[in-house]
């Protein structure tokens, strides 16, 4: 056994593909638990459970897991504040989507299953828009934020997805946003395949965040505790093939944040491998990137928060959600930034989790007036400007993937 950075860690094998020596290249300790969770006062939210990250590379697979995660830690509930249904940006991509899929896999009067649906809105928009019948898992879902006329043709499971769900079948399973908070992957693709049975035409769906992005990036902030589970492309694939499915489509969305499959149960026929797949060679030196540059990265943000707040000027955070709290707490930041801005009104007036901040509407910024506001994820850049110029505000907008170089004028250390 040895030690970094506070963390302990041990030979694991693969979650993926079984195999051994995945090797840890990006550890962090003690991080909350959750990101999302309402915590109603600033006490609870500084000290809420921590846990360690502790990131661990396969190079039989690619696949990229939380060796130090324990799923005990989480308590996922009505509390769990996961949505982006407020946005606008979101929604259009949101029916986009449900669209595309809609036509593709002709989804209407048919049954559809999510797990791990959330609050219900992109299971809601399949049926409404195709006149399904739904089945969604999720110990998250609030029946009362459900206002959709096809209301009652859903049945909502508040509960985590396993074998005792297995029996619900349907003509299309889609499962967003969670695989990448499961510990082991391969027993839950396992369960979702059982579940399908001999029914060959049923198509899955499953939407996740690409990592080459993050490793490319250096996105240290969208590394938080829930995302134990991290997948390419490639990785991703051969995790469906191994489970017995034959893998239709990859591809990414959403600014390339969002890695997505398509997959079918396996006939015994060869299935093409996709040219996506290939990426392996590109892995190791993406994982090789993020592990040599993500200290210098930190130490920039660091400096520049810092300078900031010697000069006295006001730095907001845009963004409550997972990337918020994963960039305040692994840089240790709580008085450089008093507030954190989001537009779900459900999030008003909670703090964020480990460091504190108290989470406000956009019109708190009128009377605030920030010299900076740091916006967690690129693509709503052009939505928050419009909501600022609306409000008569022109702070200096910095985006979280580019601002310390940028933004520097003279306060952040040199090339």
């Amino acid at each position: 056994m040895n030690r970094s950075n506070g963390v302990f860690l041990e030979s694991h094998c693969c979650p993926g593909c079984g195999a051994a020596g995945m090797s840890v290249f990006y550890t962090v300790p003690n991080v909350p638990v959750h990101s999302v969770l309402l915590l109603a006062t600033r006490a609870e939210a500084l000290n809420y459970p921590r846990g360690n990250i502790a990131l661990a590379f396969c190079s039989h697979c690619g696949f990229i897991a939380n060796v130090a995660f324990d799923p005990s830690m989480h308590e996922y509930s009505a509390k769990y504040e996961e949505t982006q249904g407020f946005s606008p940006t979101f929604n259009a991509f949101h029916r986009k989507l449900a669209e595309q899929l809609i036509t593709r896999y002709n989804l209407r009067g048919k049954q559809v299953i999510e797990i791990g649906c959330g609050k219900g809105e992109f299971l809601t928009l399949l049926c409404e828009m195709g006149n399904n019948r739904g089945v969604g898992i999720d110990p998250a879902y609030v029946s009362e934020r459900n206002q959709s006329a096809v209301k009652d043709q859903i049945t909502f499971i508040n509960d985590l997805y396993s074998e005792k769900y297995a029996h619900y079948q349907g003509d299309f399973v889609c499962c967003k946003m969670t695989l990448e908070h499961i510990q082991d992957v391969a027993d839950f693709v396992g369960i979702v395949r059982r579940s399908i049975g001999d029914r060959p035409d049923t198509v899955v769906f499953f939407q996740l965040p690409e990592v080459r992005r993050i490793l490319r990036d250096v996105g240290f902030w969208d590394i938080y505790y829930e995302h134990c589970s991290y997948f390419s492309a490639g990785s991703l694939a051969r995790l469906f093939r191994r489970c017995g499915f034959a893998v239709l489509d990859l591809w990414t969305d959403y600014d390339d944040q969002y890695l997505m499959i398509e997959a079918r149960p396996a006939s015994g026929q060869p299935v093409p491998v996709l040219a996506a797949e290939d990426d392996l060679a590109a892995l190791i030196r993406d994982v090789a990137y993020f592990a040599e540059h993500y200290q210098r990265l930190q130490q920039q943000w660091k400096q520049y928060l810092h300078t900031r707040h010697r000069q006295g000027q006001r730095v907001v955070l845009w963004g409550s959600g997972s990337k918020g709290v994963a960039f305040l707490t692994t840089l240790g930041i709580r008085d450089e930034i008093e507030y954190t801005v989001d537009i779900n009104p459900y999030k008003h007036g909670m703090y964020m989790a480990g460091t504190g901040q108290e989470i406000v509407e956009p019109a708190f910024l009128r009377t605030y007036r920030p010299d900076v506001v740091i916006i967690m994820n690129p693509v709503y850049r052009p939505e928050i400007q419009r909501d600022l110029e609306q409000m008569d505000l022109y702070p200096d907008l910095l985006t979280v993937d580019h601002a310390p170089v940028m933004a520097a004028t003279g306060d952040v250390p040199a090339e």
